[in-house]
């Protein structure tokens, strides 16, 4: 049987400073982020299964991708936890905002890679991560791709 490939992509709102950077992006801001999600492995051959036919069923890769980024990222502003934008955290945290720190610059080439990990924790075997693309903007995203990181 062939290997599949399938994709479900994500929509998410987060906002973001770079702490040290020499452009506008030092400041806080915000991304709509589109995250797409691309599996890989086998269809189920098993015609007793009431997934037969499926890679993977799509509403179980949201479930996954929802849980572990959607739900925790969107709405939710992400600085580096050892640069002094702690102090901002802390005090936007004591005002009851969804902050997020992290120990990596927010880029979104260091979220794909996070988000790569996160991800490839919750699937199930015989199912493999191939690929993440984090679009910030319509003409800017990162990509991760399994194949680059063996």
């Amino acid at each position: 049987m062939s290997n599949i490939r399938i994709t479900k992509q994500f929509s998410f709102e987060t906002g973001h400073a770079l702490y040290g950077y020499d452009g506008k992006c030092k400041n806080v801001h915000g991304h709509s982020y589109k995250l797409s999600v691309t599996v890989i492995g086998k269809p189920i051959l098993d015609r007793s299964n009431v997934k037969f036919g499926m890679v993977i069923d799509f509403t179980d890769l949201k479930k996954i991708v929802k849980e572990e980024i959607v739900d925790q990222f969107d709405h939710a502003t992400v600085f580096n936890e050892t640069t002094p934008h702690i102090e901002l955290a802390n005090e936007l945290k004591t005002r009851g905002h969804h902050v997020i720190l992290v120990d990596y610059q927010p880029t979104s080439e260091n979220m794909v890679i996070d988000f790569a990990q996160r991800i490839k924790n919750r699937l199930p075997e015989g199912i493999a991560l191939f690929s993440l693309k984090l679009q910030e903007t319509e003409t800017s995203f990162a990509e991760w791709f399994a194949s680059d990181n063996l």
